[in-house]
């Protein structure tokens, strides 16, 4: 079975988009756990504190878990 020039290409941009997907999606899941790592030590550093003098951080962690997601690039409709 010969592959045409077209349907190489085709191939090949949609295995680099796919690549692509998945570098950006463990880039925002690491950027999720980075911003963990600060939240706890802030929350150690400030000790009775912490509620007040980390709820910044605390507040862009949860937005960050609720977008950051590892996702694959396969959707499965159940």
């Amino acid at each position: 079975m010969a592959v045409d020039a077209d349907t190489k290409a085709a191939i090949q941009a949609k295995l680099e988009a796919r690549d692509a997907h998945l570098r950006e999606s463990w880039v925002r899941a690491m950027e999720t756990r980075l911003v963990r790592d600060e939240l706890e030590k802030c929350q150690k550093t400030e000790g009775v504190n912490h509620y007040e003098s980390c709820k910044w951080l605390a507040d862009l962690y949860l937005d960050k878990l609720r977008d950051s997601r590892v996702k694959g690039y396969k959707q499965i409709d159940v």
